[in-house]
């Protein structure tokens, strides 16, 4: 082989390697950039003057979570939402099985999960499952708040305060903190 061929097999296996490093770069810098976008989206919510900007608020939070970066994951999620939004509820599971069964560390395929194990009222299903949520995304006000709807239909009010509480401190105006009187109060601002 002359030094020709052996530069060019150089330089094609050069290519090759930059090619295949900026396919995955892109997925780290968005991973990290959703990141950042949702640190900065929690602390705004956290405070937001009032409920109109909290729920703008969230909105972002919820299509950061419901619309994540890799596309394959991002088009397996569009079929769990239509499915739920069709009201296909074990259709939804059983899709929502193999997305965490491929996707194990996306919070959001435990959450709508347990959400459709909530609505079938398979309410431990649901809370093993917002356990694993919560592993992936502690701060998931809608985890927190509907572990405590659970709770509160079990009539285990104290934990169900516990777990409001935690989400109102992510979450000042979630809607069901009207369920608990106790924790009215704390929405003042100043």
């Amino acid at each position: 082989m002359n030094w020709v061929s052996e530069r060019r097999r150089i330089v094609l296996l050069a290519a090759i390697w930059l090619a295949v490093a900026l396919l995955i770069v892109p997925a780290w810098a968005d991973d990290a950039r959703d990141k950042a976008a949702l640190d900065q989206l929690f602390a705004e919510l956290k405070l937001a003057p009032d409920a109109q900007t909290a729920h703008e608020i969230d909105q972002r939070i919820w299509t950061y979570w419901t619309t994540p970066s890799d596309p394959q994951l991002a088009g397996r999620m569009g079929e769990v939402l239509a499915a739920r939004r069709l009201g296909d509820i074990p259709g939804a599971i059983v899709l929502l099985d193999r997305l965490i069964e491929d996707y194990p560390t996306y919070a959001e395929g435990w959450n709508q999960r347990a959400t459709m194990y909530y609505m079938v009222s398979n309410f431990e299903a649901s809370l093993a499952d917002i356990e694993n949520v919560l592993r992936y995304e502690p701060r998931h006000f809608g985890a927190l708040s509907g572990r405590a709807m659970i709770y509160l239909q079990q009539g285990r009010r104290a934990l169900a305060i516990k777990d409001m509480a935690a989400a109102l401190e992510l979450h000042p105006f979630l809607n069901e903190r009207q369920l608990f009187p106790e924790l009215l109060q704390d929405v003042t601002r100043i």
